[in-house]
């Protein structure tokens, strides 16, 4: 619309600061904005806005998948039946994980830009620096509220291992099994996963998810991988070199540079019949406009978005183990600041899972999330998680 409307582009060019303040106080919820502060009014663009509506879009598309994966793999709900009988808890599952994952989202996008700041300060990366505790990771962490590092941490193995079991076989098909399914590939390394998550994000993960077919998805991970840890390769154009030394002989059919010039010219002019003439003055300027209206607030880019060649480098040779990414910081926190008593006491694996379907808890929960005048439409709705009446 403000491409195609010099007036409509004017008006949201003027009220951008405007529109951008209503749908914060309107459709927006509280645990976006707390990790991603609104700037001043006047530097209040659609930038901003449009930058937690992709962070919120890629959150609640993991969690559909996420939540589809375990109600199949670990629940075992697989007929139309069961799932129809579980649909209470996968929607209390799912609605829980969005929050979740848009905290997961802002940990590895804020992690990214603080190890490449702390790269370029220091001149090396934290591989060559002694630690108990990730300094990135734990200054990252500090940002977020005592339950939310905590139910973060109760849940991210379970994103983790949900994205690697996507890109491997299930672990229970033999050599025989995998031929017959055409599953040709093995799973990729482990470098590959840690590459995906802390370069790419969690809209590289979705990307990778979204892919149908085993081999088509193991392909598409190897073509991203080669292209972030390679260096382009230009390819020098050789000169077409006849049989011993003789070239072939050029067809009678070749127009001469002159030809060619003539033809140019023709083809230029033919483009160009009747746009000089008959032509309003609000289209002559039409690429000026259009490099206008897309040099506004919106081209700064799409959230982690791609590195150049310079940041890869700086990045790819001091990215951490797979097993070392969040948990050991995060429970180390978790047990400085008292959240938990012992280690025993923060819920995993099966407890975590439960702690996802339960039926309790949800007033408390959207007060947290969405905060105490939160309008409706930032909120999931809850008739659809209501359990049935006993007749």
């Amino acid at each position: 619309m403000r491409l195609a409307s010099r007036s409509w582009f004017a008006m949201i060019t003027v009220n951008e600061s405007a529109i951008t303040r209503y749908h914060l106080e309107h459709h927006v919820p509280a645990y976006a904005t707390r990790l991603y502060p609104a700037p001043e009014p006047p530097a209040m663009k659609l930038h901003y806005l449009c930058g937690i509506w992709h962070r919120l879009h890629v959150a609640s598309k993991l969690s559909f998948l996420i939540s589809e994966r375990v109600t199949k793999e670990i629940f075992l709900r697989t007929t139309e039946a069961q799932r129809n009988e579980f649909a209470p808890q996968y929607e209390r599952m799912r609605r829980r994980l969005v929050p979740l994952l848009f905290t997961i989202f802002h940990f590895f996008e804020t992690y990214r830009d603080l190890h490449l700041e702390y790269i370029r300060e220091h001149g090396h990366g934290l591989k060559y620096e002694p630690y108990t505790i990730n300094p990135i990771e734990a200054k990252v962490m500090n940002m977020y509220d005592d339950q939310t590092l905590l139910r973060v941490h109760q849940v991210f193995p379970l994103v983790v291992s949900s994205f690697c079991r996507r890109l491997r076989p299930p672990s229970y098909v033999g050599r025989f099994e995998r031929s017959l399914r055409g599953y040709l590939r093995d799973k990729p390394e482990d470098e590959v996963y840690v590459t995906s998550l802390c370069v790419g994000g969690l809209r590289q993960v979705e990307r990778f998810w979204e892919v149908k077919g085993y081999n088509t998805r193991r392909a598409a991970v190897d073509t991203w991988y080669q292209s972030v840890t390679n260096e382009p390769v230009e390819q020098a154009s050789k000169s077409r070199r006849g049989f011993m030394g003789l070239s072939r002989k050029k067809s009678s059919l070749n127009v001469s540079e002159g030809g060619r010039a003539a033809m140019d010219i023709t083809h230029n002019n033919r483009e160009r019949r009747g746009s000089d003439h008959n032509r309003r003055g609000s289209d002559v300027s039409t690429n000026s406009w259009r490099d206008f209206v897309f040099g506004t607030s919106l081209s700064e880019g799409m959230p982690m978005g791609p590195l150049s060649r310079e940041q890869l480098q700086m990045l790819l040779p001091d990215l951490p183990d797979l097993h070392s990414i969040w948990l050991p910081t995060a429970e180390a926190l978790i047990l400085d600041r008292g959240i938990v008593g012992r280690p025993q006491d923060i819920k995993r694996n099966g407890p975590a899972l439960l702690d996802l379907i339960r039926e309790d808890g949800a007033a408390e929960e959207d007060e947290w999330l969405y905060g105490r005048a939160a309008p409706e439409s930032v909120r999931p709705p809850l008739e659809a998680i209501e359990e049935d009446p006993i007749e």
